[in-house]
């Protein structure tokens, strides 16, 4: 298991400035996701609720209701015996996720696009360029929270609240395995590239075309992931009959 780093929340903050529990258990579950993302968890790793528990300073009550929220969001599991495990995606429920982000997305920024504004223009923008710098400097570990920004800011004015919620939840599932994906291949130039056509287009308010771009790019970008994935899979099977 990864070496635990030291979290910032102290067993002996004062009554006055504690945080109610709550905004405890969104502070825990905003932590335990980036480590699920980053990959520091790794697919199938049970997490040991004691020491994580023991490394936030916290009780195991407000841990259990953040695993759940994460539960909830498809990166961990509940297993008899194991307790909270990190999930991890048959090549089936990849192909899944990439046909419903095909189908809802392009649907959300189409109803979005009459409503969206020069600021969320600029907003989506300025996203891109930290993406670009990001990608420059090879940190890597950033590329999903900049890549669903880009899209949110884009897919917000649709006001469909409880599909963008679905989205996001789809855009978690897979964001470790596209940051693997990423870090190994030359991916990230085509996506940059894409990104910026479908910020022209909808800028043009040419909901067609920007729909049709972004279908493109969320399938092409699925079916590479996959058979990326098939083929680090397919190695790991291979180490694993040699020994």
């Amino acid at each position: 298991m990864p070496a635990i780093k030291p979290f910032i929340i102290r067993s002996k903050t004062p009554a006055s400035t504690a945080l109610p529990r709550q905004s405890l258990v969104a502070v825990v579950v905003e932590a335990l996701r980036q480590r699920v993302l980053s990959g520091e968890f790794a697919e199938g790793e049970p997490l040991n609720q004691v020491a994580i528990a023991r490394e936030y300073a916290i009780s195991r009550i407000p841990l259990r209701e953040a695993m759940r929220q994460l539960e909830a969001e498809g990166l961990l599991i509940f297993q008899p015996g194991k307790g909270a495990v990190v999930s991890s995606l048959s090549l089936d429920e990849m192909t899944e996720v990439v046909e419903l982000r095909a189908k809802l997305e392009p649907e959300l920024l189409a109803k979005a696009i009459p409503h969206l504004t020069q600021e969320d223009f600029e907003e989506a923008s300025g996203i891109l360029d930290q993406f670009d710098v990001a990608l420059r400097k090879g940190d890597v570990a950033t590329w999903g929270d900049f890549n669903w920004r880009f899209h949110a800011t884009l897919y917000a004015p649709s006001g469909c609240a409880v599909t963008m919620a679905i989205v996001e939840s789809l855009h978690r599932l897979n964001q470790r395995y596209a940051r693997m994906q990423i870090s190994l291949t030359k991916w990230q130039q085509r996506a940059a590239r894409e990104h910026r056509a479908i910020l022209a287009a909808a800028r043009r308010r040419d909901k067609q075309k920007t729909a049709r771009l972004l279908r493109d790019h969320i399938v092409t970008a699925g079916e590479s992931l996959v058979r990326f994935l098939e083929g680090q899979r397919g190695k790991s099977d291979g180490l694993a009959e040699a020994k």
